[in-house]
């Protein structure tokens, strides 16, 4: 049996197409295109958002924990891009339970999804910030980002590099 140039790239297709990274579950659906810093600028309450970024403050109760976030932009899989020179604002999230500081402490990396319910004025510095107080239905703690071990690290001349001028 002859295979015809349309099976490769159906097949072709087929394996790109499940290699492409996803969202976690809990982390998909259909979200407003506006970051943390557009809402508090403008009135968009209950407005559908899935925002993420690096925690700064957690604020736990018996009730709720809220948790104060920086804003940063999402990669495909929804997780925060580290880009320390960005932020596309700040938020709050808050969610029905406890969450355990200690687990959910300042620096991790976080995604919420959930609506934008209000919105709550603080000092950051002596400045008045108005933060999006989003009803997070979603709290997705990323694992910790680990510092690549050089020791670990393939030798430089295992692989050949291109360089034009190797040649002279």
């Amino acid at each position: 049996m002859r295979t015809t140039p349309v099976r490769w790239l159906v097949a072709l297709s087929i394996l790109v197409a499940g290699g492409c990274a996803t969202a976690p579950k809990p982390l998909q659906g259909q979200f407003e295109p506006l970051s943390a810093d557009l809402a508090r600028q403008q009135d968009a309450l209950g407005s559908a958002v899935r925002w993420g970024g690096e925690i700064i403050a957690v604020e736990a109760d018996a009730q709720q924990t809220c948790f104060v976030v920086l804003s940063r932009s999402l990669s495909p899989t929804a997780r925060p891009v580290v880009k320390r020179e960005e932020s596309l604002g700040r938020f709050i999230a808050c969610r029905q339970g406890f969450y355990d500081p200690a687990l959910f402490a300042e620096g991790r990396d976080i995604t919420v999804t959930g609506r934008i319910a209000d919105y709550e004025s603080r000092k950051v510095s002596n400045f008045d910030y108005r933060y999006p107080r989003v009803a997070a239905e979603v709290i997705h703690l990323w694992p910790e980002r680990r510092p690549t071990d050089p020791r670990r690290l393939p030798p430089v001349g295992m692989y050949w590099r291109y360089d034009p001028f190797w040649f002279w």
